[in-house]
């Protein structure tokens, strides 16, 4: 994952990741503050998903930031 580019797509970057992840609160994703690691860990927590599965699905979202 490229953190620095998420950085400063921040708010893009989490909108589209609450369309993934439709369950995720505005709370929840205002509490990770830019960190995609806490963001990982709150989808992996209320969604069951293993970390790589999660990992996979943000690194998806973020190469969509390049093209």
């Amino acid at each position: 994952m490229n953190k620095d580019k998420v950085k400063g797509q921040w708010n893009e970057f989490t909108a589209k990741v609450k369309q993934q992840w439709g369950d995720l609160t505005d709370d929840e994703v205002l509490q990770a503050e830019g960190n995609l690691d806490e963001i990982s860990a709150k989808i992996q927590q209320k969604y069951g998903e293993s970390k790589e599965v999660v990992a996979r699905k943000l690194n998806e979202i973020i190469e969509r930031f390049d093209k």
